[in-house]
């Protein structure tokens, strides 16, 4: 097994590398654009480093890789519409650049491209891809409508918050591990402990997210710093601030999260206020830590060697330290 950066490195030389060289044209550049932002790229990075930490070359997974980051840019196309989002990497969204039509198409072109690289498997392991795919992008979407459902929800509840996360967001990291162990060969056991290790990490990841999309800097953040707040999102900082907070309080952050007005800088400042003295960007924090050490735990269960674990740990520990 070999340091990330060395998975990193192959992943970025790939992706440079890869030809999407069809027509028409304006159904391809879009898709060519949106994978040449980069981005963390941490999904396929997982996929090689799970085929190694079972002992087979990470190279085997490069297409399992490409799928899984093709399928993940594909969801950010169709979530930049559905938010109205101007930015995506620092750069304009490709809705922003096309428009909207191009954006819905461009991105379904995307799902079937990510199906295609499974195609360079043996038949056994295209199906457990596959089928593992399948159910995966099914969760992401189901998790999606969640998210828009609880918009237009005051009743949403921290478990439910939890559960549209998991889908929308840690399923798709705990397949981009699980994808590398069933290129690998290794047992079931192996197999499903490294998707925990992958879920429980996806959860912490989006929780650390919401809370960067409030405090963030906006320098280096990437996208709009307080747009889950003028999206009025139910996040984790907005449940628990509500749980925390006093009647007055609870008002007020109720009222905020009601409009829209047209310039949204004192509705931000207000209530990252508010997250701050409820205790609720304590709590995120928290929850974030305990989801990380939920991950690392599944560690200890699986049966590789120590070395492995301490390099598995190492990621994840790198990864929530993120500022950006």
């Amino acid at each position: 097994m070999h340091p990330i950066s060395y998975y990193q490195e192959i992943i970025s030389d790939h992706f440079s590398s890869l030809a999407i060289d069809k027509q028409p044209v304006n159904l391809y550049e879009p898709i060519r654009y949106i994978l040449s932002l980069g981005g963390k790229r941490m999904r396929p990075v997982l996929t090689l480093m799970a085929t190694e930490i079972f002992d087979v070359d990470c190279k085997n997974a490069l297409a399992a890789a490409t799928a899984i980051e093709v399928f993940h840019n594909f969801s950010l196309i169709h979530d930049d519409i559905m938010d109205d989002a101007p930015l995506r990497r620092g750069h304009e969204t490709v809705h922003e650049k096309w428009d909207i039509n191009t954006g819905i198409l461009s991105g379904d072109a995307m799902l079937i491209l990510a199906y295609q690289y499974f195609e360079q498997y043996e038949p056994s392991i295209f199906r457990d891809l596959a089928k593992l795919f399948s159910q995966t992008a099914l969760e992401v979407c189901e998790g999606q409508q969640y998210d828009v459902d609880f918009e237009t929800r005051d009743d949403v509840t921290i478990p439910e918050y939890l559960k549209m996360i998991e889908y929308k967001t840690a399923v798709l990291v705990g397949a981009a591990m699980k994808m590398g162990a069933i290129v690998a060969g290794t047992s079931i056991d192996n197999a499903n402990l490294i998707y925990d290790f992958g879920l429980n990490l996806g959860i912490a990841f989006q929780l650390q997210d919401d809370y960067l999309d409030a405090f963030g800097d906006p320098e280096t953040f990437g996208k709009q710093v307080g747009g889950d707040i003028i999206e009025n999102k139910k996040t984790y900082l907005y449940l628990k601030a509500l749980a925390f907070a006093q009647p007055e309080i609870k008002e007020q952050l109720l009222h905020l999260f009601s409009i829209q007005p047209t310039d949204n800088t004192d509705k931000i400042a207000s209530v990252k206020e508010i997250f701050n003295t409820t205790g609720a960007s304590e709590a995120t924090r928290q929850a974030i830590k305990e989801y990380t050490l939920k991950a690392f735990k599944t560690l200890e269960k699986m049966d590789i060697e120590d070395s492995k674990k301490v390099m598995l740990k190492a990621f994840g520990e790198n990864l929530m330290e993120r500022k950006v």
